[in-house]
C-alpha cells in the first residue's frame, strides 16, 4: 500500500475515531503473519499512509434523496502500483470492509449494513508506472519491490543470521511449499508457481517483481529459464 484515503460525511466520526480508523487500516492490510517477512511488513508500512477527508457537501443519487450521514456513508480509495492491483483487489476490498464495519460496530450502528447496502465503496487504484516518486526521484513497480525487500535480504545474508533466509540458503518450508527469497513469503510448489535454478536450488516467488528483482540481483537470464512475468 502507499495511501489510503477515506472519505465520509463532515461530523461523522471524531478525531479520535478517526485516528483508531487509520490506524485499524494500516495494521489490518499490513497484518504481521507468515505472508511475508516481518522486515518487508515493516518496510511497507512505513511507506503507507492513512488519510481521512470529511467533505462537506456529500450529495447521494438515490432516490427518494437520502442523508449521507444516516447512516454514514464511506468512501475508500486505496492506491497501490498498477503491476500489483490485480492480485490485490478482492483481498484489499474484503479488509478494508471489515475494518468500516468494526468501526460502525465500535460506533454503536449495524456493521452488517457494510456489507448489506452499498454504504461503502472501496476503489483499489493502480498508479501507473514510474507514477510513484520516493527518495526524490520516480519509482517502478521493481524499485519499490527493491524497497521494500532490502531490510529483509541484508538481514538474513548478514553473517551469523540466526535464520538462513537469504539469497543463498533458505530455511526448511513445509513439504510442497518455498519460501521466496525476495520477500519471505511462503509459496506453494505447483505448475504455474514462478521459479528459478540458481546454483543448482529451486527458488519460488510469489510475484514476478520478485523473481526479476532475485534474477537481477544474482545475473541470472530470465529468458534462458522462461517463466512469465
Amino acid at each position: 500500500m502507499l495511501l489510503i484515503e477515506v472519505f465520509t460525511p463532515k461530523g461523522t466520526l471524531s478525531e479520535e475515531e478517526q485516528q483508531a480508523l487509520g490506524k485499524r487500516l494500516i495494521d489490518t492490510l499490513m497484518v504481521e503473519d507468515d505472508s511475508h517477512a516481518i522486515e518487508v511488513i515493516e518496510a511497507q508500512r512505513r511507506i503507507t499512509q492513512v488519510l481521512v477527508h470529511e467533505p462537506t457537501t456529500w450529495v447521494l443519487g438515490e432516490r427518494p434523496a437520502a442523508d449521507a450521514t444516516a447512516p454514514p456513508r464511506y468512501l475508500v480509495r486505496v492506491t497501490v502500483p498498477a503491476s500489483w492491483r490485480k492480485e490485490m483487489s478482492e483481498h484489499t476490498v474484503r479488509l478494508v470492509s471489515e475494518v468500516l464495519a468494526e468501526t460502525e460496530r465500535a460506533a454503536g450502528r449495524d456493521p452488517e449494513r457494510i456489507r448489506r447496502e452499498p454504504h461503502a465503496v472501496v476503489l483499489v487504484d493502480g498508479i501507473p508506472e514510474g507514477g510513484v516518486g520516493l527518495h526524490g526521484r520516480a519509482m517502478s513497480s521493481l524499485d519499490l519491490t527493491e524497497l521494500v525487500s532490502r531490510p529483509y535480504r541484508d538481514r538474513a545474508a548478514a553473517p551469523g543470521a540466526d535464520e538462513p533466509n537469504s539469497s543463498e540458503e533458505q530455511p526448511n518450508p513445509p513439504e510442497g511449499k518455498l519460501i521466496d527469497p525476495v520477500c519471505g513469503m511462503s509459496v506453494d510448489l505447483e505448475e504455474s508457481t514462478l521459479t528459478l535454478v540458481h546454483q543448482g536450488a529451486l527458488y519460488a516467488f510469489c510475484h514476478g517483481l520478485c523473481r526479476r528483482a532475485f534474477a537481477d540481483e544474482h545475473g541470472l537470464s530470465l529468458s534462458r529459464q522462461g517463466g512469465n512475468e
